[in-house]
């Protein structure tokens, strides 16, 4: 153990709260019927839901993420994050009504209802995938840095194992309820930890003249060059918008948190709100990784840049706190992750397979699938190792699944044409694609494909995709006027809506507060471009 990162009271702290949270999601644990278990009797209010979304999004693995991205690159990560709340206010207008209005448990079971068994079998399949070596993965990885650098001793294996288990320890018997009431705690012990840091860190740093005197200006700038391995402009004009777009409105582990909302206007308020706790984050989890560059200027992994803050700054107490609270989000967010998976196995393979199992039995089903799961997300876990950051390795996994994904979505929702056949063979092409490229990359990552930046990769792949989609749809018959007539988007939905709103106040109004937020989101950008 490495005795000088942490004291016996940090330790108490870390293993007290640690405990603390699993009992905690045991008591809030749903475990009826299979509604409670995979979507907590969709009865969640707004604030929940959004503090949910919000905590699931920004865990362990974003905290680490942002601060060594930011500290080896600059803010330009931020681009992510702003971004979030512009495609929360398009999902919110567009999407979220004809979730909630089908009723259905994932989104695999959306696109049957649009299209076929087909594209619900590969869809499930390519988020399955996507939740073991994105989520799951990169939470164990974040957590398995954090407590190497406390006990040095320790193989990773092992750590990883022991985090793997504490992660399903609540998930297996509680469901979603419980990650989601545990999720509430941790936003808040990471946001008022993250705030304490932050002024922490500038007091130490002497004020923000000193981080620009080493700082080159471009790395204090959101817009970038063409040219620029971080963010360039062309991939933030095309690629994020796409990434965030299936994270935030396709993705079963962000929207199954939506789903729990006990009403529409529930769900969009939530939504929002989600959207607006992502503004802040340039200031307390960004910015930290840039002002680092001052007290830390040679360290050899940029992950490691937050845990070294927490542990060289912060007071004994403090220390364990937040250490404690980054590893019950890790825990938290990789047991939302394991319901979402597990929700997919259940409801959209053994379900359709075994019709006639109680929901007692599909319970059952969903616990196994956990166990599962995690072992495979552990086996996977050290091969992160070999991508330049844990950051990067998220947006590049994502930028490679979700194009095909969005097509489908987008396409689906906006174009009547488009039919069960197109859907199929663009997710089916882009799965594909996606399978070699991530081969390649870990196969030989010095080749010029895997040095293609992803943000280009990801809407030349959706460009292809849509090709495939159209092409298909077209040589094809249209669909049955069931497939399109309740989830498609018409102008009638919004006339009506409109309608309906004047009878709410202006501060219940979601579109008032999508203008709101979108507002805020352009100064900043504009402040910091």
């Amino acid at each position: 153990m490495n005795l000088e990162l942490v004291n016996g009271i940090d330790l108490s702290i870390m293993i007290i709260y640690l405990v603390g949270m699993i009992f905690y999601g045991l008591y809030h644990a749903k475990r009826q019927s299979s509604e409670e278990y995979f979507l907590a009797g969709r009865s969640m209010t707004w604030p929940i839901v959004g503090i949910s979304l919000f905590a699931a999004n920004i865990s362990s693995t974003t905290l680490i993420g942002l601060a060594g991205d930011a500290y080896s690159t600059g803010i330009s990560v931020y681009n992510y994050e702003w971004m979030a709340a512009v495609i929360l206010v398009f999902f919110s207008i567009f999407f979220l009504p004809f979730y909630l209005r089908s009723g259905v448990f994932t989104m695999p079971e959306f696109l049957e209802r649009r299209y076929d068994r087909r594209s619900r079998y590969y869809f499930s399949l390519i988020t399955l995938i996507g939740n073991v070596l994105i989520e799951t993965a990169a939470g164990l990885y974040a957590g398995s840095l954090i407590l190497k650098m406390v006990f040095p001793d320790v193989s990773m294996t092992l750590i990883i194992m022991i985090l793997a288990f504490a992660a399903a320890a609540y998930t297996i018997p509680g469901g979603l309820s419980s990650v989601v009431h545990t999720e509430v705690i941790q936003a808040i012990l990471l946001l008022a930890g993250s705030l304490i840091l932050t002024y922490v860190t500038f007091q130490q740093v002497g004020g923000w003249e000193n981080v620009m005197a080493i700082t080159p200006p471009d790395m204090v700038s959101l817009i970038r060059p063409i040219d620029d391995p971080s963010v360039p402009w062309t991939g933030l004009i095309f690629g994020v918008p796409l990434l965030g777009f299936y994270f935030w409105a396709n993705n079963q582990f962000m929207v199954q948190r939506v789903l729990t909302a006990k009403d529409l206007n529930h769900g969009r308020w939530g939504a929002l709100f989600a959207g607006l706790l992502k503004l802040p984050v340039l200031f307390f989890m960004v910015l930290p990784g840039t002002m680092a560059r001052v007290l830390f200027p040679d360290l050899d992994n940029p992950d490691t840049v937050f845990p070294q803050l927490v542990f060289n700054l912060l007071p004994a107490g403090l220390v364990g706190l937040l250490i404690a609270g980054l590893l019950a989000a890790m825990s938290s967010s990789i047991s939302a992750t394991l319901n979402s998976a597990s929700t997919l196995i259940t409801m959209d393979f053994v379900k359709n397979l075994r019709p006639g199992l109680s929901s007692k039995q599909l319970v059952r089903v969903g616990q196994i699938s956990t166990i599962i799961l995690v072992l495979l997300a552990a086996a996977w876990t050290p091969q992160i190792e070999k991508f330049d950051s844990l950051f990067k390795y998220l947006q590049m996994v994502v930028g490679l699944i979700a194009p095909p994904v969005v097509v489908v979505f987008i396409w689906g929702m906006f174009w009547k044409r488009g039919n069960a056949d197109g859907a199929f063979f663009a997710l089916i092409s882009g799965f594909l694609i996606a399978a070699i490229l991530i081969s390649l990359k870990v196969s030989m990552p010095n080749s010029a494909i895997s040095q293609w930046h992803f943000l280009h990769t990801a809407p030349l792949l959706f460009l292809i995709c849509s090709v495939i989609y159209v092409v298909v749809s077209l040589a094809g018959s249209p669909p049955s006027d069931e497939k399109i007539q309740d989830y498609t988007w018409k102008n009638k939905i919004y006339t009506d809506e409109t309608a309906s709103l004047r009878l709410l106040p202006w501060y219940k109004n979601y579109r008032v507060l999508s203008v709101f937020l979108l507002i805020i989101t352009f100064i900043i950008v504009w402040i910091y471009r």
